[in-house]
């Protein structure tokens, strides 16, 4: 038997370092090893494996349909792919980044993947209130904002998340301190014991803290939940600066009304963009927090590289 007819199709589980964890669609799990030093797969990767006597070796990716990297000092790396949608779960404390949660939402707008964002500890009445009104520009841009206890999480809050999370692979982002644990725990409850099984199979706990990993709601294994630890800083060096305009909704509503056709809406006489910022906009208009955004994003992505 050729090695191309011994393959077997399978889903990576769960990706740290040069390991990775690839399901079978019986749901029998082995740890894997990608062929050369520079694959790279990632959780959400449908993959061709061929198996040894105990672990496997990743020998093709099938094609994606879509995939998101995150970046650190020094440089860019690939990490979920295929997703339907990404909840961004933030909380009305600790106060959440807007920063961080625009970088997520253009990230997903590139990849065109939907976003949802959920705001958690409705409970804090005066700091959730706050919360909520700093996400009014989010709303008028027609993004999904769920108001979420979890604190107090209830089998209503499980049947609410599951309206939208149903039959879907969901990434699940959130800074420290929002509930993604509890989140998590409330939909996946057998997610530690999956945990667990890793670090098992790697005979190390240590590479499962900074791992992504993948956990079914339900035994049907029709709904995932993609864990990746803290906020991620997502990458968007495969976005030119001049198309980051296009990204932000509420910055593109007001493309197509420049003087020059090559606006960078930074400082050109002209701009329909500058012309419609303003400090307390309506829902037509522009956000000053959100203008002074882009600006940081263009001059960022404008940088040279950092080698």
């Amino acid at each position: 038997m050729s090695a191309a007819a011994e393959l077997e199709s399978g889903l990576v589980v769960a990706s740290f370092g040069r390991h990775c964890m690839v399901e079978s669609p019986e749901g029998k799990r082995t740890l894997c090893h990608p062929r050369g030093k520079k694959s790279q797969v990632v959780v959400g990767d449908q993959v061709q494996w061929l198996p040894s006597t105990d672990e496997g070796t990743v020998e093709k990716v099938d094609p994606r349909r879509n995939l998101l990297y995150r970046q650190d000092e020094i440089r860019t790396k690939e990490f979920a792919a295929n997703l339907d949608q990404v909840l961004i779960l933030i909380a009305a404390e600790p106060e959440f980044s807007e920063h961080q949660l625009t970088r997520a939402l253009i990230a997903c707008e590139a990849a065109k993947i939907t976003p949802i964002i959920a705001l958690n500890k409705s409970d804090l009445v005066e700091p959730f209130e706050l919360a909520w009104s700093r996400l009014a520009p989010y709303r008028h841009m027609h993004y999904g904002v769920l108001p979420l206890c979890l604190r107090l999480s209830s089998d209503v809050d499980k049947a609410h998340l599951m309206k939208h999370l149903e039959g879907k692979t969901t990434l699940i982002l959130g800074p420290s301190g929002s509930g993604k644990s509890t989140l998590i725990n409330l939909l996946a409850p057998h997610a530690r014991a999956q945990t667990n099984d890793i670090s098992q199979a790697l005979n190390s706990g240590k590479h499962t803290t900074t791992s992504t990993t993948l956990y079914w709601v339900g035994n049907d294994r029709k709904t995932a939940l993609i864990d990746s630890p803290g906020f991620q800083e997502f990458g968007l060096h495969h976005i030119e600066p001049t198309g980051l305009a296009s990204l932000m909704p509420d910055i593109a509503a007001h493309l197509g009304h420049c003087k020059f056709y090559n606006c960078t809406h930074l400082h050109e006489p002209g701009c329909g963009v500058i012309a419609a910022v303003k400090p307390q906009p309506s829902p037509d208009d522009i956000c000053a927090r959100r203008y002074k955004l882009y600006g940081q994003l263009f001059a960022e992505l404008s940088a040279p590289p950092v080698y």
